[in-house]
């Protein structure tokens, strides 16, 4: 009964951080979208050289010119920028203060003395995803010593399950809102060959026009259309080097974690037959 209650007590708190993470997430997004239109509409708006807001002083004032898709690439932008700010601080802690190799076989030098309480404080000081499921999976480990009702195959897949448990926990904490970048690095450059179209579509215009062709207006289209070319794949490369960035260190974590539990089962496996 305890274990139930346990059970849904957790689920139900996974289920509120979860509320918890998607409205935060939401406000990051409005904020962004706010401040990017701020921005356009009365920054971007002052920097011309005449009241017509034909001669740009600028590139902020080249940027506004670039017509209503930009404060949406611009937003987009933001939203890049946070993400990427968010997982960093997330993803570079999960990493711990040194490297799964060198911690691993500080781990196993320790078991080979059968020092557990040795190997739980390198847990404590490699404070990353790989110590965290290292240390519950100790924990496990020391629990199983002196247990006397399982055989030795049961210990060790209780210590397998206890691992596969905090795994469970710790690798979608460093997976959360990679979708933001994943999306971003298609949808920026979709929305930046949007407004290239808009903008081409409005040069075009200006050279069909009857009698001599409106030399503003077509240099307002070409540059709307070059503009927004310029967001978009910018926006969509940093997402893209950042989303492939942070999957390579998860990865490298999960490696570690993979590691960890194949340690524990197999130093188990050699010391308590």
């Amino acid at each position: 009964m305890a274990d139930v209650k346990t059970a849904v007590s957790s689920t139900a708190n996974s289920t509120q951080k979860g509320s918890n993470s998607m409205m935060l997430n939401l406000i990051i997004v409005v904020v962004c979208i706010v401040v990017a239109h701020l921005i356009f509409h009365f920054g971007f708006s002052t920097q011309f050289l005449d009241a017509e807001k034909h001669k740009a002083k600028n590139i902020f004032g080249t940027m506004y010119q670039g017509g209503w898709v930009v404060p949406i690439l611009i937003s987009t932008f933001f939203v890049m920028l946070s993400f990427l700010v968010e997982r960093s601080l997330t993803i570079f802690k999960a990493r711990g203060k040194m490297s799964n190799g060198d911690f691993i076989k500080k781990v196993q030098f320790h078991l080979a003395s059968k020092n557990v309480d040795a190997a739980i404080s390198e847990c404590d000081k490699q404070a990353g995803s790989v110590g965290n499921v290292m240390k519950a999976g100790l924990k496990k480990y020391k629990e199983m010593i002196s247990n006397t009702t399982f055989d030795t195959d049961q210990k060790i897949e209780q210590i397998k399950k206890e691992v596969e448990e905090t795994t469970a926990l710790e690798l979608p904490m460093l997976e959360k809102n990679l979708v933001f970048l994943s999306t971003i690095t298609s949808a920026a450059t979709l929305l930046g060959l949007f407004g290239t179209v808009m903008g081409m579509i409005r040069a075009f215009a200006a050279m069909s026009n009857a009698g001599a062709p409106d030399a503003n207006a077509l240099a307002a289209g070409i540059s709307e259309a070059l503009v927004n070319t310029a967001l978009g794949i910018g926006t969509s490369f940093l997402a893209m080097i950042a989303y492939n960035f942070f999957t390579t260190i998860i990865d490298n974590v999960t490696f570690g974690i993979d590691e960890s539990g194949f340690t524990l089962e197999q130093s188990f496996k050699a010391q308590y037959k």
